[in-house]
């Protein structure tokens, strides 16, 4: 990863440089020392933008759950049937998580350790309920299967669209676009969900 050079860092380029180290060593496994060597400035140049490590993991995640969050209050997530509906939030997701890949690998992984990885997840589980909701609402309008069960496909459908920080490497030139990603998860999902 190129980094900035000394003391030409912004908030947000900061912020990008922990968000790479923290998805390396894991958020408990950062120290201060370690950022400050991946951002080549001293740990006092650091406290001039944050006060803690935790702030900057409150900020990263705020950013993937900002995102995340934006996509219910769209249009298409707000008006129309259910399944529309849904359909759109579970496009709209892949793509957030593919524009912000390494802020929502971090959101991910977050494990209630700090006060801030609890609240993150408190966050995570209020968006999965509402897209949750949305399922039970199309499948009460009968445009899903019946005879699956949604709080298992709730818990299939995020699977497959969180499984894409995983996999998704776009540096490596070959990959396919957030829309190409998207359409792939829509087909294998809906074509499994949908009421035939």
């Amino acid at each position: 990863m190129t980094m900035p050079k000394r003391d030409t860092y912004t908030p947000d380029s900061l912020l990008a440089v922990a968000v790479a180290v923290f998805n390396e060593r894991g958020y408990d496994g950062t120290s201060m020392e370690h950022l400050s060597r991946a951002a080549g400035i001293s740990k006092s140049s650091i406290y001039h933008h944050v006060r803690s490590k935790e702030e900057l993991l409150r900020r990263a995640i705020s950013r993937a759950l900002d995102g995340l969050f934006a996509v219910l209050d769209e249009p298409g997530a707000t008006t129309g049937p259910a399944v529309a509906r849904l359909e759109h939030v579970t496009r709209r997701t892949v793509e957030v998580l593919i524009a912000e890949l390494p802020y929502v690998t971090l959101l991910l992984r977050v494990r209630g350790n700090t006060d801030t990885e609890r609240w993150a997840m408190e966050r995570r589980r209020e968006f999965d309920h509402r897209v949750a909701a949305l399922l039970k609402e199309a499948a009460a309008d009968g445009d899903l299967r019946a005879d699956v069960d949604v709080r298992l496909a709730t818990r299939l459908l995020f699977g497959m669209i969180n499984s894409v920080v995983e996999w998704y490497r776009p540096q490596r030139g070959n990959a396919a676009t957030s829309e190409e990603v998207a359409d792939a998860v829509i087909n294998t999902a809906f074509a499994g969900l949908r009421a035939h």
